[in-house]
Parts: C-alpha cells; sequence; structure tokens
C-alpha cells in the first residue's frame, strides 16, 4: 500500500497498533496464568483490561473513517510476543521470583511498543484536527504509561530484591 498523505499513514498505523493490540492481548492473558506474585497477576489482569478498552477505542476510531482494522498483522509485536513467550513463559526457572521478574520484563517491552504507536497516532491525529481521535489515542498513550509505571513498581520493590544474585 502506497501512503501518500498522512491521512493514509494515520490509518495504517491503527491497523499496525489494532493488530499489536490483538497479538498483545493474547500472550498477557497467558502472563497472568504464570505469575506467581498476587500484584503481578493482578495488575497483568489490569493490563488485558486496559487492552481490551484500548481495542475497543481502535474500533471506534476506525468506524468514524470507514476504516476497517482487521487483516493487518504486526510484525514488530509479532516478535516482541513470540519472545515474551519463549522466555517468560517457555523458559525454566530456578525461582518465581526470578519468573515474574522476566514477566515484568517481557510486558514493559510490549507496554513500550504500544506508547510508541499511541504516540504517534495522538501527534497525527492532532496535526490531522481529528479531535475526537486525539481524545481517544490520549487515553490509550495514558493507560499504557499507567501500566509500565506500575511494571517498574513491581520491578523496583520486592520482587527484584527476592531474586537470586
Amino acid at each position: 500500500m502506497r501512503l501518500d498523505t498522512l491521512e493514509d499513514l494515520y490509518v495504517e498505523q491503527l491497523k499496525d497498533i489494532y493488530s499489536a493490540n490483538k497479538q498483545a492481548l493474547d500472550v498477557t492473558s497467558e502472563m497472568v496464568n504464570a505469575a506467581t506474585d498476587n500484584n503481578l497477576g493482578n495488575a497483568l489482569k489490569a493490563g488485558v483490561a486496559g487492552v481490551k478498552d484500548t481495542i475497543a477505542a481502535l474500533e471506534e476510531i476506525a468506524d468514524r473513517h470507514d476504516e476497517n482494522v482487521e487483516g493487518d498483522v504486526c510484525k514488530g509485536m509479532e516478535g516482541l510476543v513470540s519472545e515474551a513467550r519463549a522466555h517468560a513463559l517457555e523458559q525454566l526457572f530456578g525461582e518465581y521470583a526470578t519468573k515474574d521478574a522476566m514477566i515484568i520484563t517481557q510486558y514493559q517491552r510490549l507496554m513500550h511498543y504500544a506508547i510508541a504507536g499511541y504516540g504517534c497516532l495522538a501527534a497525527f491525529a492532532d496535526q490531522l484536527e481529528l479531535d475526537d481521535d486525539l481524545t481517544a489515542l490520549t487515553k490509550c498513550l495514558n493507560a499504557s504509561y499507567e501500566g509500565d509505571r506500575t511494571m517498574n513498581l513491581l520491578a523496583t520493590g520486592r520482587m527484584n530484591r527476592d531474586t537470586s544474585a
């Protein structure tokens, strides 16, 4: 697909972040079941709910533009999901806290992809004067930042102190 205008890029990136979210939803749900720390499990459950909310917001944005966001596959997230499964879900760990620390690591990588995507989309929506889209995308961006902050708190708290050096 040729991208001639900022509008074209905007729609293409909506499709990309939509696909990224669908993929992140699956692996985050798996991480909920793999987490051994209750706080981490609860944070991941909140993450699953947040991703579902952002998927719904992206579908609403696409509807406003008469676009179908289904069908494209985000290759960037595909790689991150593959890494998350290999390193956090399939890897053997000697300690539960170490496994939980790896889950945090992999989840934050997913969040950082979302932060980059929503940040760019919000900037594009602002430039295109798509105020309703900008409001929704800013909410998605803030939710991603909040998920990242929560994981930072978990990573710098008890969990990292409990892992062996």
